[in-house]
């Protein structure tokens, strides 16, 4: 946990000394979707190439309950604010909490036959950093290629002697922007600029991404599905969502993955079979959107396309919620027309400058009747959406400007309803969790937490 508290300060402190350039903002996406000059039908790629417009057609139209989500429509406008087209042919499994999401990861480490690629914000030596290290030496000299990015501020109090042991077994290693402006090559030195992604690339074959790091901080599950209900916070782990994707897209995921590799202007990656041929390994249709700093904003731009697009429901789960204002009057405005809009949020928190901040949009929201509920004792750590019950998204980009305009994230967005089954099935146990907030209740909340909202405002683009 120590960790996971030090990435939301430590850039901030790193400013507040002078040491960060003027701040930069995001795009204007209001009334995005009536902006874009959107195809007919969006472009489906397959194992063999582009799909034909019929077949995409086919792929997308599904019997939707009247006035919901236009798939086709939004996936083409998606594309066209993105440049980024959906991939068909893929297998998407949800995996909640840290104890599924760690044994299926291990399992999949044991399995490689060809390579590993890791790409984490926090890689932890403790119980569990060390399962995984051991591991993935093991791999190495089995004649497994393992390469590892680890950004700088995430595993800023982890010994050095860690990673060196890895090197040691032949593990090729990169870390991610460097603290230290002497270790910096290339673009220089941005100490802002994070790689806050979580991935891991088994032989080309499938990928994993979410919200969950390599520490012992998410060794224990939370509340969530649980038969029993323990009545004290040290008895539950954090709540949190990955998601293993296998077919086609895990090109997608190697590719940007390879960028970000290249980007550090450090070794070469060594030879592997990085894109086999791909293979179709199920039903769904998806896109990879990866996003980073003094990029196209992807990942920003999908986020306030579906909101807007909306037609039934929003149900959002977000770790760390600290808006732009954009974003709140989209929440808004779906909400005035006749949107369902919840948001499940933190109860407790890691951080209490995001605790706090983010509740500054709240008054806001509740008034317009979006439903905000508060996780029970579990720290919430899960970073999902999902939209009229079609549209749904996995990733690590927590909504707040840090996420979208300073920190490299990866997300998954599933099109369709099976899938989106599920994200609601989860969404609602989260409620479950949950205590509704009110607008009567929060505006007689205690002063004192009013004096911490006001303080932690002037955080609000850092955090």
């Amino acid at each position: 946990m120590r960790l996971v508290r030090m990435h939301v300060w430590l850039p901030s402190m790193l400013m507040c000394w002078g040491l960060l350039g003027a701040c930069a903002s995001l795009p204007n996406v209001t009334g995005l979707n009536e902006k874009i000059d959107a195809p007919a039908a969006p472009t489906v790629k397959g194992p063999n190439g582009d799909l034909s417009d019929a077949r995409t057609k086919a792929l997308l139209a599904k019997r939707w309950s009247k006035g919901t989500l236009d798939l086709q429509q939004q996936a083409a406008l998606e594309e066209a604010a993105t440049g980024v087209p959906l991939i068909a042919g893929n297998k998407c499994t949800l995996l909640f909490d840290g104890p599924q999401t760690m044994s299926e990861m291990l399992k999949a480490i044991a399995g490689a036959r060809n390579h590993i690629n890791l790409e984490t914000y926090i890689f932890d030596q403790d119980e569990l950093g060390l399962k995984f290290a051991d591991a993935l030496i093991e791999k190495q000299q089995q004649g497994v290629t393992v390469n590892i990015l680890y950004d700088s501020v995430g595993t800023i109090g982890v010994p050095a002697e860690f990673f060196a042991r890895m090197r040691k077994a032949g593990i090729h290693l990169i870390e991610f922007n460097p603290v230290n402006p002497a270790k910096v090559s290339g673009e220089g030195w941005k100490i802002n600029n994070r790689d806050h992604r979580k991935v891991l690339i088994v032989d080309g074959k499938m990928a994993f991404t979410g919200g969950i790091n390599i520490s012992a901080t998410y060794a224990k599950s939370s509340l969530f599905r649980s038969a029993s209900k323990p009545t004290d916070k040290s008895q539950v782990g954090w709540r949190d969502t990955h998601i293993k994707v296998e077919g086609p897209a895990v090109q997608t995921f190697q590719w940007l993955f390879v960028r970000q590799w290249a980007s550090q202007d450090k070794d070469d990656l060594p030879e592997a079979d990085y894109f086999p041929k791909p293979v179709i390994a199920g039903d769904k249709v998806v896109r990879v959107l990866g996003s980073a700093p003094g990029g196209q904003f992807e990942i920003y731009k999908a986020y306030a396309l579906a909101i807007q697009e909306a037609k039934k429901s929003i149900h959002l789960t977000s770790a760390y919620f600290v808006p732009d204002r954009q974003t709140v009057d989209a929440l808004i405005a779906a909400a005035k027309r006749g949107v369902d809009v919840k948001i499940v949020l933190p109860g407790v928190s890691d951080s209490g400058l995001v605790f706090y901040a983010g509740h500054a949009f709240y008054d806001d929201l509740l008034s317009a009747g979006v439903k905000i509920y508060q996780l029970k004792l579990a720290v919430l750590h899960a970073k999902t959406a999902v939209i009229d019950g079609a549209w749904s998204t996995v990733g690590s980009t927590n909504i707040d400007t840090r996420s979208f305009l300073h920190n490299s994230e990866l997300n998954v967005i599933v099109m369709g309803e099976a899938f989106g089954v599920e994200m609601e099935k989860a969404f609602q146990e989260d409620m479950k969790d949950s205590n509704l907030i009110t607008l009567e209740q929060w505006r007689d909340r205690p002063f004192v937490n009013r004096m911490k909202e006001w303080a932690a405002r002037f955080m609000n683009y850092w955090l």
